[in-house]
């Protein structure tokens, strides 16, 4: 048995989404309504999604922020996982794409758990802040602009509660983050957070290498 992780084949990974997916009609109709839009590879991997669901269960969390909405797929696993009374706010800047969002949000009866900011999100962050939310929320999921990663990151630290978890997408980028021949805008921001944050002692970390690579983060 090989003592790191296995490559995914095509056919290994159809095996296993058929094993272990529990993805919605609605959730299911949102990926594939996503997967033909030009940006569709912004989209989170479905495995991914229910991975974000289960660790809203585990953590028992009730507040939740989000950090780049896109089409609303990861907005959705997270806010079914929620409670009833659960709340999940989420950042984005884009209208069209929210659009699509809201609709599927709707359809799955999950509309009214989510708070939808519209703006540059260190703006939005920065007002949860001004608005006394440090250490009130339980779980925070960023997916945006990479060269914000850091930014992204001070802030949500400062509106978790302590043993509050942070998941961050793409830390692997592909597998750029370990070619040292590529250094455009967004690796060079990526490859840095990931040296910073293995070194911050204020979190304990696991990197995995799910979908695009992502990074957890627990507040200590």
């Amino acid at each position: 048995m090989t003592r790191k992780s296995i490559t995914l084949t095509d056919d290994l990974y159809d095996y296993l989404l058929s094993v272990s997916l529990r993805e919605s009609d609605v959730l299911r109709q949102l990926r594939e309504h996503t997967a033909g839009l030009e940006m569709a590879r912004m989209q989170i991997a479905p495995e991914q999604g229910q991975l974000l669901g289960l660790l809203v269960t585990l953590l028992q969390a009730r507040r939740i922020i989000e950090i780049g909405t896109f089409t609303g797929y990861s907005s959705l696993w997270l806010a079914q996982a929620l409670p009833v009374d659960g709340r999940l706010v989420t950042c984005d800047t884009s209208t069209e794409y929210t659009r699509i969002a809201r609709d599927y949000w709707q359809q799955a009866g999950v509309a009214e758990r989510i708070e939808l900011r519209l703006g540059p999100a260190l703006e939005t962050l920065a007002t949860l802040l001004d608005d006394g939310e440090t250490w009130h929320f339980d779980l925070a999921f960023i997916d945006a602009d990479k060269a914000e990663y850091r930014d992204y990151y001070e802030a949500v630290l400062k509106l978790l509660r302590p043993g509050g978890l942070t998941v961050i997408d793409n830390t692997l980028w592909d597998g750029q983050v370990a070619d040292a021949r590529i250094n455009d805008r967004d690796t060079r921001a990526i490859r840095d957070f990931n040296e910073f944050i293995h070194h911050d002692e204020r979190v304990a970390i696991s990197q995995l290498p799910v979908a695009d690579g992502i990074t957890l983060a627990v507040k200590r």
